[in-house]
């Protein structure tokens, strides 16, 4: 909006709910079509072609920033991660995310993978279920290594690499529960950060249960705040209800 460009978003009409992103869209100027969601690829499709038809030279932001331009992004992150440990002196031995479209959990592999890098990558998933999510991470980290030339075969890269837990979804995407929400309400109130229900809560709170479940005791964690503010918003209103029992 500051650069003046205009932003047209295609979105399923499956929710009459209005969220803080919608508010967002639509105080910045964005024109906003809706469509089932079985129709947004050919919806995308007919928008492309129109404001081509019209001159404009559109570009076409993937769900989720999913594709090598996602899975760029966080090779890039993990060589900040990596340019921290070596100033720090430390080595992280757990890197938590939460893992939708898988690009960002595919980047950190490709990233860790270039690197050379030792530790574990944990993909706490906010949707889908294995072993689905596991191969669509994998595809993500294939194409990126084939893009940019490097021989994915010979660096031994298997689907054991992607540690995908897929415990904590609950009833599939958007859904959470109280315990969910009190991690929420318990960051914002220790550590003055916003988490939000649908991804980094979720992916939290997973974290905290899997380093129970798996006992893990005396390691350096680094858990990936990946955005997603607007989303804390949401549920503002479902903090003071109840607690995890």
């Amino acid at each position: 909006a500051c650069l003046n460009l205009k932003c047209h978003i295609i979105t399923p009409d499956d929710s009459d709910y209005q969220t803080a992103n919608s508010r967002l869209t639509e105080l910045l100027g964005a024109e906003i079509t809706t469509c089932p969601l079985s129709q947004t690829g050919r919806v995308i499709n007919e928008k492309m072609e129109e404001l081509t038809g019209k001159g404009y030279k559109p570009y076409f932001i993937q769900g989720g920033g999913h594709g090598n331009i996602g899975t760029r992004a966080y090779v890039k992150a993990y060589q900040e991660i990596a340019a921290y440990e070596s100033e720090q002196g430390l080595c992280f031995d757990y890197i938590f995310l939460a893992s939708g479209t898988g690009t960002t959990q595919a980047g950190l592999i490709c990233g860790k993978t270039v690197n050379g890098a030792a530790g574990t990558i944990v993909g706490i998933s906010i949707a889908r279920r294995n072993p689905y999510g596991c191969e669509v991470v994998m595809r993500s980290v294939s194409e990126y290594l084939l893009s940019t030339g490097i021989d994915f075969l010979n660096k031994n890269i298997s689907l054991n690499e992607v540690v995908f837990i897929d415990e904590y979804i609950l009833s599939g995407y958007g859904s959470h529960n109280d315990c969910i929400l009190e991690t929420i309400k318990t960051v914002l109130a220790s550590d003055g950060i916003p988490l939000d229900a649908i991804y980094t809560g979720k992916a939290f709170y997973g974290m905290k249960k899997h380093i129970e479940t798996q006992k893990i005791k005396g390691k350096n964690i680094l858990f990936l705040h990946t955005g997603g503010t607007p989303l804390f918003f949401d549920t503002l209103e479902l903090l003071g209800n109840g607690g995890c029992k």
